[in-house]
């Protein structure tokens, strides 16, 4: 299959890029491999026009629909291989490798994966009374008892910065890893206590809202609020080094602020594997500016034939 546009990555960058190009009566594809951030979280709640919350995946639902009614096409997949092929680029699908979708230009809207382990009730909270993002969600814990749920200094750093919204914190140290004495002793100075036990469990009331934390010795911990802070995200920028794409040590992809294109032509990058984004608002601009520019590329091309 051929098409003007192939986005890979169906959250709310590869979204709003989709219903952009879609006006502008663009072919478009999108492969989404559906297990994306957006997926995870129940309820943003920092954005226009949101003022309860909305969820990850009502938000992927409304923008699939709205993008389905412009006419762009959506594939359940994971592209596993892309490369150059002619004026444009062709990928491999995982599940359906026979098959070869071709476009000429690219938008990579693959995004991170916040690092965390299997614990027991916690992917039930997240976003509603469990958050990862302190910019996003530090109002929500204003003045609440919130536990931090991490490792070692990625945890301190974490309760130290929610100590702007609320005195009442406990850092639950559930990987275990050494924490510097700088930080020990800030975390001290703030009476921020730091519990070195594993976690056993989270428990909630069965609608995401946070009851204690389960500790492996046996004791429980009771908070209304928490925080994770694992380290170690993982930016799915894979595909980016298959085409050469620069990308920073932490694995972000440097794009042109203007027009969002990576440094390999004809390819942009949106959203969280960009530098500095991880914010829902700023992924939904970066989608909308690259779908801007690849429209002005398709347009420059068509027209000197």
């Amino acid at each position: 299959m051929m098409v003007d546009c192939l986005i890979v990555g169906g959250g709310i960058a590869g979204l709003q890029a989709a219903i952009q190009l879609g006006r502008y009566k663009h072919n478009v594809l999108v492969v989404d491999s559906a297990s994306g951030r957006s997926t995870l979280c129940r309820s943003y709640h920092n954005l226009l026009g949101w003022p309860e919350g909305v969820s990850g995946p009502d938000l992927r639902r409304i923008g699939r629909s709205q993008a389905e009614r412009l006419g762009v096409r959506f594939i359940e997949d994971e592209v596993v291989g892309i490369k150059r092929d002619g004026g444009g680029f062709a990928i491999e699908l995982k599940r359906d490798p026979d098959v070869r979708y071709w476009g000429r230009l690219l938008l990579l809207a693959t995004g991170i994966m916040d690092s965390f382990p299997p614990l027991p009730g916690l992917v039930t909270c997240l976003g509603q009374s469990i958050y990862v993002c302190p910019d996003c969600d530090g109002y929500e814990i204003r003045g609440q008892k919130t536990a931090v749920l991490g490792s070692g200094n990625t945890g301190a750093k974490m309760a130290l910065t929610l100590y702007y919204w609320t005195d009442d914190l406990i850092y639950i140290n559930h990987g275990q890893k050494s924490i510097d004495g700088d930080l020990i002793d800030q975390l001290s100075e703030r009476n921020i206590q730091v519990i070195r036990q594993e976690i056993a469990g989270i428990d909630s009331d069965g609608e995401g809202n946070l009851q204690g934390i389960r500790l492996s010795g046996g004791a429980a911990v009771k908070v209304s609020k928490g925080f994770i802070a694992f380290g170690g995200n993982r930016v799915k920028t894979e595909l980016a080094e298959q085409l050469g794409i620069e990308r920073l040590e932490n694995r972000h992809i440097v794009t042109d602020p203007r027009t969002k294109m990576t440094s390999v032509r004809h390819v942009w990058a949106a959203g969280d594997i960009g530098v500095h984004s991880e914010q829902l608002a700023i992924a939904m601009g970066e989608g909308s500016q690259a779908a801007i520019w690849m429209h002005k590329t398709l347009m420059e091309a068509d027209n000197n034939g």
